[in-house]
């Protein structure tokens, strides 16, 4: 669930099937009366139009027969539909009635920003804007989380280069877990200049380690160190050689890096 602001209006954007959908409601909260403008929408028949040929497209439950009806009835004084029965009546996945905590009519964002444009043109230009500006924060986000979860992956490679050749056999766990944390601290010093406690003890109040807190492009570079190292470690290098090694690239790598980024804030 999340939350975009257009022209003072707060509205909820939620995700169903992993589709988003936005709040209806949200959108006519504040005007008078706003509420009776979602039935009223509803009612046109050219909406009825519109929702049917969007529900035939995206789904294959939808029941036309019973849309013919309603299509054929749209326009009618005696015409009445509220987004619970036509739900109910046509099986629809485009508008949904939502109850509870943030309750309300949601409609998939094709049918959401038809709906704005009928309420004001101008109102479905900016929510498409803070739409499509939620959107890039997500993306943003969402690179972040696979970079952490490279990461994570290359850590492995890592931890079983150190298994292999720096964890003899006879040392107890309590001695290999120490020499894991150990060769993490080299990744560590090298890319951030701690180590991971030195880290904890200058942040008491965050939770987590040093490396949640990294950047992108720091997470991209500590990939690349995790890599390099495994290599260094199956060659035989020493740590203290290894150390310095890694921190010249690391340097090399984040001036590369953070010039890519300026580069793209230029332009």
């Amino acid at each position: 669930m999340s939350k975009i602001k257009v022209q003072e209006s707060e509205i909820t954007v939620i995700e169903i099937n992993e589709k988003d959908y936005i709040s209806l409601t949200d959108m006519v909260k504040g005007i008078e009366n706003g509420l009776a403008l979602i039935e009223k929408w509803l009612r046109n028949k050219n909406t009825i139009e519109f929702l049917g040929i969007w529900e035939e497209m995206y789904n294959p439950n939808f029941n036309s027969p019973e849309f013919e009806g309603i299509k054929n009835e749209a326009g009618l004084n005696r015409f009445i539909l509220s987004v619970k029965q036509w739900t109910e009546k046509t099986n629809s996945i485009g508008i949904i009635a939502k109850a509870g905590r943030y309750g309300g009519t949601y409609a998939h964002k094709d049918i959401a920003f038809e709906f704005a444009s009928w309420v004001s043109p101008q109102f479905k230009l900016y929510l498409i804007k803070e739409f499509d500006r939620l959107k890039e924060k997500e993306q943003q986000q969402f690179g972040w989380s696979v970079k952490r979860e490279l990461s994570k992956l290359n850590y492995h490679i890592h931890t079983d280069a150190i298994k292999q050749n720096l964890i003899p056999p006879e040392l107890s766990p309590q001695r290999i877990a120490y020499v894991y944390a150990e060769e993490a601290d080299v990744l560590n010093v090298a890319l951030f200049g701690i180590t991971a406690l030195e880290w904890r003890k200058s942040n008491p109040e965050l939770k987590g380690n040093i490396r949640d807190y990294a950047s992108i492009n720091q997470l991209i570079c500590l990939s690349n160190l995790e890599n390099i190292n495994a290599v260094f470690i199956n060659k035989g290098m020493p740590q203290s050689e290894r150390l310095r090694e890694l921190n010249t690239i690391a340097i090399q790598q984040m001036k590369v890096l953070n010039n890519i980024e300026e580069r793209k804030l230029l332009n």
